[in-house]
């Protein structure tokens, strides 16, 4: 045998060790579900006209449904800051077929690019964005995204729908708390069945990269496929409210329409509202508030009604009573009929109670001082 048979032999001998195959990343994992448009009742009353009852944001003029897109993202964190990742990406849009949901997930972090490139598209292609927090969370978290993946973010300045903070003007007094799940149930009438935690996505992500099972992500698209639906539901219920007051449920829920349509500084629908409350629990409050707005109109005298009617329904306490003394004064110039009322007031908290809040002493106190004001008042006019 000669040098050169020595040494293919000694090469034959050696195990063959091919370079390690380095991952193809070209694209992102992409499905998409379409929902029948049957399952989203009251549609047409997404109008602009009733999204900007609800919020003071301008919107596109007309506005279409069909040109919202509804976001949700599913994150490795609960913050927004620059270490957290969107890695899964729902987008809900009105289509000729239904309502179809399009979910995109990074199957590894060189993924994320694709994904976001995706995204941006459908956002540019949009002329409205609705979201549940989305002003505090998604949209921050998807801005620092696209600027860390060297994308223009500028996409994401649009009109925007944030239904959290609708939500808890309208259902806060009533549900306390308004997480998306408790209004699907006490709201919206569909309470969510073996629903994973959205707290629970991350540690689920985790152990997808870890095992490469991607069946641990199924309960977190299932959620996140379940939110994005949920929003448009949400946002067509409310906007049916806001078009339908008559047909609210709750008084709760009424009143503070009226409250969330004054402070965005619709006058005649939040008192057009105020004025549906039924007698009850809230009914006071909405007469109290219908009398507010109608003085700061400068409608005195039918604000001076909506106080007697109060008093001759005996309710609202001392607040109407209170009410028509300051009218007394300052508008019709009436001591006699000021002092009254301000004396009526009195009798109204002359009973202490015994859970008396301590804003109760402070408003006998206050009643008392114009009582003994009034008084010197008269006596000085009398001399």
């Amino acid at each position: 045998m000669n040098l050169l048979q020595k040494l293919q032999a000694i090469t034959a001998d050696k195990p063959h060790n091919p370079e390690p195959s380095v991952p193809s990343f070209v694209d992102c994992w992409e499905r998409t579900h379409i929902h029948p448009l049957s399952e989203f009742p009251g549609l047409e009353c997404i109008t602009r006209r009733a999204v900007m009852l609800m919020q003071h944001e301008d919107m596109p003029d007309p506005l279409d449904v069909r040109h919202i897109l509804f976001l949700d993202t599913e994150t490795t964190g609960l913050s927004s800051g620059s270490g957290t990742v969107a890695f899964e990406i729902g987008l809900g849009k009105i289509c000729r077929d239904g309502f179809a949901v399009t979910q995109y997930v990074m199957r590894d972090y060189p993924e994320e690019r694709f994904m976001l490139e995706k995204v941006r598209q459908a956002v540019t292609d949009a002329d409205v964005l609705c979201t549940f927090n989305g002003k505090t969370f998604d949209l921050p978290l998807l801005r620092t995204r696209f600027i860390m993946n060297r994308l223009s973010a500028d996409i994401l300045d649009k009109p925007h729908i944030d239904l959290l903070h609708i939500a808890r003007r309208l259902y806060k007094l009533r549900l306390k708390q308004c997480r998306l799940s408790r209004i699907e149930s006490e709201v919206l009438g569909l309470p969510r069945t073996d629903d994973l935690p959205g707290s629970e996505a991350p540690e689920r992500y985790f152990r997808y990269l870890k095992t490469g099972e991607f069946s641990l992500l199924e309960d977190v698209l299932s959620h996140n496929e379940q939110d994005v639906a949920s929003m448009l539901t949400l946002l067509s219920h409310i906007c049916t409210n806001y078009s339908h007051p008559e047909q609210i449920s709750y008084q709760e829920d009424m009143f503070s329409m009226g409250n969330a349509l004054e402070k965005e500084k619709h006058a005649p629908e939040a008192r057009r509202v105020y004025r549906l409350v039924p007698y009850g629990r809230m009914h006071a409050d909405s007469q109290l508030h219908l009398a507010h707005s109608h003085r700061r109109e400068g409608d005195t005298e039918t604000a001076k009604t909506v106080y007697m009617n109060m008093i001759a329904r005996k309710e609202g306490g001392a607040e109407p009573y209170l009410a028509l003394a300051k009218h007394y004064e300052h508008v019709e110039h009436d001591l006699d009929k000021a002092i009254e009322m301000t004396r009526l007031a009195l009798v109204q908290l002359a009973e202490p109670t015994l859970l008396e809040s301590s804003s109760v002493q402070d408003m006998r106190n206050a009643l008392q001082y114009r009582y003994d004001r009034l008084i010197a008042r008269q006596s000085r006019k009398g001399n």
